[in-house]
């Protein structure tokens, strides 16, 4: 699964500040279309961007998508689905395991939760953004930074529901854009091939490549209960990828720390992510021996663990980035060649961004313990937003904290009021675990694990908050929701009664947080990046902001300590690396269908472009911007992206158009849906 790490060596001369070539998450309204032609030879025209523009989609579940017929239909990554598949899923079968084709029209379901946006417009808000707070500092001035985004927000989307506004920062603050969506809240689940095909390989094989992964999966756009008209569409090329081919990719890649200082990577290294790593670890072994109880418990859990163990290898990986000095090296270098330069402004912003180092060890674990809460538990998820929805929705819109302006509020409506499965067993081992180690790293004396745990152990709180939870029903939820604070606070419900408690100290440290941290790295950032503008003005790309990017590169192999891995891999490829044991194990509808299948079809191919987290589920474009793929990974190589590129050995992994049609065609049965993808 496509994530952003960190790799070492092989960064080190690449640490410079205009993008070298193939490198970039380049936003639509500054693509370097130029040096696209020269590199390789393809004219990247404004209709080119705003009809890809046009069909991109960013997935609520932290993915991408695009629109491939004028019926609505978008392809993703199977794993980008997986939520949606165990949601729907009937009680005799598993739609994550075995897969899923909708037959009609009427048998597509909606996935609980998932929202789709497609960008309409991009413009310029960083003079309304950066004069806010003016004067201000620490907590005042994010209040103010925070009231004015609410603002233009609203001004841009009022609450139509059907809009989605967001003020997002660029160049660490350096520029402020407002990014208009058109918001599609009825996805439904089209098509997905089941877990042994999308993730053959497993663990053993993510990150890694060769690969033979089917990887994809379809969705449907609905309005007004009908499938969406969507003219704008890419078209779908199932030809063979050559290698060499020019191919670009256009998806949301996340957070990425390419303009961080020394200083704020170093605190990475030093605190976040040796933290992570260790609690990863842990959480990893639970839910192993969590899913060896029962086969209940292994189909419950088999999402999570995946996660953990991707998660788990993003980590590794940018640990041993930070841990490379000929990296770091580097990075203080690139930071050395642009503070001599000439200022850009008074003061010296790096050394302010230093300082804020130590107000983030002193808070960093109460923040991550009380304010960020367990990892992935829905009840918990669930008795926040409604208890936090409850208060803000109360409040003047510019008051709120970031997530409930009336232009997020259809957002968090929507997760609160989907029904989706809550698996009571896995909460409680979600809970204990956030529960023990919030007493570990805070110290069982410490008057926030008093808070949290009062006289109960963390496997008895856990046990009781789930066993008495009804938040699992999403009737239960409407009417916490639509009742707002009244009925909040008349809730005998155990798990709105625990957020109520802690609520207030989440609150503080969060607070205290904005004024010690998040608003004097904002005035740093922003004056570092007037530094970076002044230096090298916009031939320098933002870090990945989940925000629509586009990159560009050729489908390539890459040859590191004197290996040659060639881009293309074969459906024959897939049977002879089969073992018949997972996770090599092959689908019974693949072994049925071997004889069928072209031996010689492209299955998936690496490319040179540039992409991390949140572009899973991107389209693999070529030249005439037709859909030839979709970005699913990364090789091991390109641990790297977070903290930089390197063009010689980074590498997007994707799955071939010409093997999502094959096996559409000869393994799944699935006629009428290739020849929507054709146009017929």
């Amino acid at each position: 699964m496509v994530a952003g790490v960190g790799a070492g060596l092989a960064l080190a001369a690449m640490i410079a500040a205009p993008a070298m070539a193939d490198e970039g998450l380049w936003t639509f309204d500054n693509f370097p279309a130029a040096k696209v032609k020269a590199a390789l030879g393809v004219d990247i025209t404004p209709a080119w961007l705003a009809k890809v523009q046009a069909a991109a989609a960013r997935l609520s579940v932290g993915c991408s998508a695009s629109v491939v017929s004028g019926q609505g239909l978008l392809l993703t990554n199977d794993h980008c689905v997986v939520d949606c598949a165990h949601a729907i899923s009937p009680k005799d079968q598993d739609y994550l395991t075995d897969g899923v084709l909708a037959a009609a029209e009427g048998a597509e379901k909606t996935c609980p939760g998932m929202e789709a946006d497609i960008l309409e417009s991009i413009s310029d808000v960083t003079a309304r953004m950066t004069g806010a707070g003016a004067g201000l500092a620490g907590e005042a001035m994010v209040k103010a930074r925070i009231a004015q985004s609410a603002a233009i927000e609203k001004e841009a989307c009022g609450v139509d529901p059907k809009l989605q506004c967001e003020v997002v920062p660029l160049y660490q603050g350096g520029q402020y854009k407002l990014y208009k969506y058109r918001r599609y809240d009825d996805v439904r689940l089209v098509f997905s091939p089941g877990n042994r095909a999308a993730f053959f390989g497993g663990d053993p094989d993510n990150f890694n490549f060769p690969r033979y992964d089917l990887d994809c999966a379809f969705l449907r756009l609905y309005e007004g209960g009908k499938p969406a008209a969507t003219p704008q569409h890419l078209t779908w090329n199932p030809e063979t990828p050559a290698a060499g081919e020019a191919v670009f990719v256009a998806g949301n890649p996340g957070s990425t720390f390419r303009d961080q200082t020394v200083a704020q990577l170093e605190t990475q290294r030093t605190l976040s992510l040796p933290l992570a790593l260790a609690q990863l670890a842990e959480l990893r072994g639970r839910l192993i021996r969590f899913r060896e109880e029962s086969a209940d418990n292994a189909r419950v859990g088999d999402d999570e663990l995946q996660g953990i163990e991707n998660d788990y290898k993003v980590y590794v990986g940018r640990l041993q980035a930070l841990d490379d000095p000929a990296f770091m090296d580097a990075r203080r270098a690139a930071e050395a060649d642009l503070r001599a330069k000439p200022p850009a402004g008074t003061g010296d912003p790096w050394a302010d961004m230093a300082a804020v180092q130590k107000d983030i060890a002193a808070l960093y674990i109460y923040n991550r313990q009380l304010e960020q809460g367990p990892w992935d538990s829905s009840l918990f998820a669930y008795a926040r937003a409604l208890v936090r929805g409850a208060a803000e929705r109360a409040k003047p819109n510019g008051e709120r904290l970031p997530g409930y302006a009336d232009s997020e509020l259809p957002g968090v409506e929507k997760s609160v009021m989907d029904a989706q499965p809550v698996e009571p067993a896995l909460e409680q081992l979600l809970l204990e675990f956030w529960l023990s180690k919030s007493r570990e790293l805070l110290t069982a004396d410490d008057p926030d694990t008093r808070l949290l745990l009062g006289n109960e152990s963390p496997e008895a709180l856990a046990k009781r908050l789930v066993a008495g939870s009804k938040l699992g029903d999403a009737g239960v939820r409407k009417a916490l929701w639509d009742g707002g604070e009244t009925a909040i606070e008349a809730s005998d419900d155990p798990m709105i009664q625990f957020v109520r408690r802690i609520d207030p100290e989440a609150r503080r440290i969060r607070a205290a947080y904005d004024d010690k941290v998040n608003g004097p790295s904002t005035r740093a950032s922003e004056a570092i990046a007037k530094a970076r503008f002044a230096a090298y003005g916009d031939s320098v790309y933002p870090d990945g902001t989940f925000t629509l990017r586009l990159s560009y590169g050729q489908v390539g192999g890459w040859t590191y300590r004197g290996k040659t891995t060639p881009p293309l891999t074969t459906f024959a490829g897939l049977y002879t690396r089969s073992t018949g044991a997972a996770p090599f194990d092959l689908d019974p509808r693949w072994i049925a269908a071997k004889g069928k299948l072209n031996p010689d079809t492209v299955f998936d191919l690496s490319t040179t472009n540039d992409i991390i987290g949140g572009n899973s589920g991107s389209p693999l474009m070529n030249a005439k911007a037709e859909v030839i793929g979709t970005a699913f990974d990364g090789n091991i190589l390109s641990i790297g992206g977070d903290y930089g590129y390197d063009p010689q050995v980074n590498r997007t992994v994707a799955v071939s158009a010409a093997a999502i049609t094959e096996a559409l065609s000869k393994v799944y049965g699935a006629g009428a849906l290739v020849r929507e993808l054709s146009g017929g």
